[in-house]
This record gives C-alpha cells, structure tokens and sequence, in this order.
C-alpha cells in the first residue's frame, strides 16, 4: 500500500509524525509532496488571518502549491490514498484535485475545525473572518472521502456541526512516539508537576495557576507561550505561586527528558466545549514515558483514561480539586508509580503509531476493495 501526504501541512507536528510513523510499522509506504508554510509560525493562533498578514499568507500558500502541482505533474506510479494531513483546510481542495489525478480517495485530517478553534475557543476572529474560516471548514470536509479526527466526541461534533454523515469520519487518537518518549521509572526524589503547551485557552492555565497558589500545592514546572503570553506576564507580576517555574519554550526533542524528570504531568483543565472534547499530546506523551497523570474529567478524557485506574480526573475549571489531587499524589509515590505503569499499558493499547495507524490502514484496505 503507498500513501502521499501532500501540501503545506505541519510536517513537524506530533499528529503528522505519529501517523506516518504508524503507517510505516504496518509496512505501509508513505511519501511526502511538502512545502513549508505553517512551520514558519510557531504558535498558530490566528496572527496569519490578520489584516495585515492575510495577504501574505494567501501568496505563501499560492506560491507552495505553485511548486506542489509541478512536483505532482512529475510524479508516477499509483497511490492508494492521499493526505491531507493537519491542519488541512488550505491544503484540503488542492489536493482533492491531486485524489483526483491520482484516481485515489482523499483523506483529510480534522483534528480540529478552524472556525471553532479560532472562532469559539480562542476568540481571535469573528464576523466575516469566522464565516470564512467555517466554509473552509466545509469545504475541506466536502473533499474528503475519509474525514480523520481524534476523539469520539470531536467526531460527534463534526457530525453535528458540519452534516457531515458519522460513516465517512474516522477517529484516530494523536497518540505519541516512543523514541521521543520512552518509558522510564517514576522518579523517587522530591516531586513537581509539569505541564507543556501552548499558551490557549483550552489549556485552562488559569485553572493551574490558581492550582498553583494554594498552599501546600507542589512545585509547577509550565513550559510554553503562545496567546496567553501576555496575560500569564500579567499573572505572574501581580501575584507569582511561590514554586511555580515559567519557561517559555523547550525544543520538542528534548520534552522527552522534560517529563522523564517530572513526577506527574498535567493535562487540560478549561471548561470549554472544545477542552471537553479533546485529549492532547501531552497526555499520551505523559502515557508513553509511564508517568501519572491529572487532568478533567470530560468526555474526550475518558475515551482513554479510567479515573483511579490510571490517571487522576478532576472537574474542569476547579482549581481547589486540581489542587487537592496535586498535593495528595505528590506526597505518595506507590500512587504515582502505579498510575504511571497503568498510564503506560493503556498508552500501548491505544496510543502508539501502530494503534494510532491501525483504523486508517483498516479503513483504506477497504476503499481498495
């Protein structure tokens, strides 16, 4: 089976990589027809949909796919299905029309829609520019003849939002890579929490940071930037958590050692509709390295995790009961080292490439017949 990924998608993306990854580990042959453009901009929060980017990102998107179409003209042989790999909507109706060459079905990675991430989530658009986002949001659906999201509940939403009919969507969890996060025993020493992300609201950092001010919280490590950055510069001036440690950004290679050093990791704590929906990398990345793990309890969460079994399940948006499970798993490490391994055995149950891979593999053998 041969598959291409083809467009200006994040090349460097966990998503992309775990997929391609497991595609691989089931003797799949995957080829890459890329350009770079989302690479170019750390935090994708918007800033290209401003006035005065909006311009210069349609030429950058032009000109990559003026460079992909001759590459496609060039290519030969059969392919048995092609990507559209996250985020897809720019790539999405391109490369339909490359499916199309190439008599092959199009698959089109929705792990999130751009309407309800920048429009509802995030806030930074509205309007026309909202309207806008939610017809490429269609568009892209429209194209696909495999709709790829990662959670059930995303996959309802879609659904339910968009019309699209629930045969046509695929769920595939982000999952993580085990080189970049192997399994390694929790640490026994003195014990801080580490969260990793993106500065967004779906993250609930607010939630953490209030967490974090209460006494007898343990100390927090939080490693990112992003939106937020300049209300967490504001947070932090006018009332710092005592043992809470900001570090704006650490390369992805080394997140490995980042939470092979910590004694729990955190996951997501907003209240929002999209929070409730999704399970993050950093989740299965804390899954993958056996460490324990807190984060809400909503319905994306228990897809995958079982409150006590392995992983500890707060109400979203509740800085007290955040608190409450930091300060106790922090203070009982027979805890915390037999959530870690549970953590471990459900990441290798749905969380690696080859899990990740195996609805898609399934779902294109079936296309081929």
């Amino acid at each position: 089976m041969h598959v291409e990924w083809v467009g200006t998608y994040e090349r460097t993306y966990p998503r992309t990589r775990v997929l391609i990854e497991g595609l691989h580990r089931h003797g799949v042959r995957v080829t890459e027809n890329h350009r770079p453009v989302w690479e170019r901009t750390r935090h994708k929060a918007g800033h290209f949909l401003s006035p005065g980017r909006l311009a210069r990102s349609a030429a950058e998107f032009a000109g990559a796919w003026a460079g992909l179409a001759v590459d496609e003209a060039r290519a030969r042989g059969p392919v048995d299905a092609v990507v559209a790999g996250y985020p897809a909507q720019p790539d999405a109706a391109p490369a339909w029309v490359v499916a199309q060459a190439r008599r092959a079905p199009l698959v089109v990675d929705m792990m999130i829609s751009l309407s309800d991430a920048l429009g509802d989530d995030r806030a930074r658009v509205s309007g026309p520019m909202r309207h806008a986002l939610a017809g490429a949001d269609r568009v892209a659906l429209w194209a696909a003849d495999i709709v790829l999201t990662d959670t059930v509940a995303n996959a309802a939403f879609i659904s339910s939002r968009f019309g699209v009919d629930p045969r046509r969507i695929l769920v595939a969890p982000v999952g993580a890579e085990p080189s970049v996060f192997p399994a390694t025993p929790v640490p026994d020493g003195p014990c801080h929490a580490l969260w990793v992300g993106k500065l967004a609201p779906v993250h609930g950092v607010d939630v953490i940071l209030r967490a974090a001010r209460v006494p007898g919280t343990p100390p927090i490590r939080l490693v990112g930037e992003g939106q937020l950055d300049a209300w967490l510069a504001g947070e932090l001036r006018r009332d710092r958590p005592r043992h809470l440690e900001h570090i704006p950004w650490i390369p992805y290679e080394r997140l490995g050692g980042e939470v092979a050093s910590s004694g729990i990791v955190l996951g997501i704590f907003g209240s929002g509709a999209r929070a409730a929906r999704v399970v993050p990398n950093k989740v299965f990345q804390a899954m993958a390295a056996g460490r324990p793990i807190i984060t809400a309890d909503t319905p994306g969460a228990r897809e995958v995790l079982t409150h006590g079994v392995d992983a500890l399940l707060v109400p979203a948006g509740d800085p007290g009961a955040l608190a409450a499970a930091l300060t106790s798993l922090a203070g009982d490490l027979p805890a915390r080292i037999a959530l870690g391994a549970a953590a471990r055995r459900r990441y290798e149950e749905v969380g690696t490439p080859e899990a990740v891979a195996r609805p898609l593999v399934a779902a294109l053998r079936e296309h081929a017949r």
